[in-house]
């Protein structure tokens, strides 16, 4: 009976999501800004992809984060960094951000959390966030064999502890952000250019897969 709870819990939670991201879209389609919002981030992430996804903190993420823009990974950032981010995601919720009366604007009619939510939301994020890898651990990464994946991954994000997924999960995780690269123009080619760098999907997976989580 509890398990069916939960997952009744989860579905409905997926459901509101699933419509508070319509929502925002419509709002974008309705704004001068839309363009703009609607190109923050990658539409790869889905709710159902959160961690903990009937979690108080999940629900935060997607009730608030995607009044702006699509909605963003918890391991898109390490934990020391996702304080000061949402600080400053929150001040513009506020209409208080860096662009005076066109910020303001831009965040007509998208509401803010409380102090409350905005710490529940702060925690939920640094507990999923990304654990970097760590050099001395991991001292290919500084070799050939890890330099497909240290371009790669460096271009949006510290790079990421192998252990965080099994060789199956890495070749998914890697996928999204072939897409993800793609869909922000950076290192995505997979055939050689002279004087581009190119993205080696390969190297970069065997790379993971050598240690990955069992």
């Amino acid at each position: 009976m509890r398990a069916s709870s939960a997952l009744l819990a989860a579905a409905l939670a997926l459901a509101a999501a699933a419509d508070e991201m319509e929502d925002a879209k419509r709002r974008w389609a309705e704004s001068p800004h839309g363009p703009l919002l609607e190109r923050i981030l990658p539409p790869t992430f889905e709710p159902r992809d959160l961690p903990q996804a009937g979690s108080t903190g999940a629900a935060l993420v997607r009730r608030y984060c995607v009044q702006c823009h699509n909605l963003p990974n918890p391991a898109m950032h390490n934990a020391a960094k996702w304080p000061g981010i949402v600080d400053r995601m929150v001040q513009r919720m506020q209409g208080r951000g860096n662009l005076g009366p066109l910020m303001s604007e831009m965040m007509a009619g998208v509401s803010a959390p409380t102090e409350q939510e905005t710490r529940t939301l702060v925690a939920y994020l640094r507990r999923n966030a990304q654990r970097p890898l760590d050099p001395r651990r991991y001292p290919d990464v500084n070799r050939p064999e890890g330099e497909a994946f240290r371009v790669a991954c460096n271009q949006c994000h510290v790079l990421p502890d192998p252990q965080r997924h099994t060789a199956a999960e890495w070749r998914a995780v890697v996928s999204r952000m072939q897409e993800n690269m793609a869909w922000m123009n950076r290192v995505v080619g997979t055939k050689a250019v002279p004087g581009e760098p190119r993205l080696r999907v390969e190297e970069i997976n065997a790379f993971l897969a050598k240690h990955a989580r069992q």
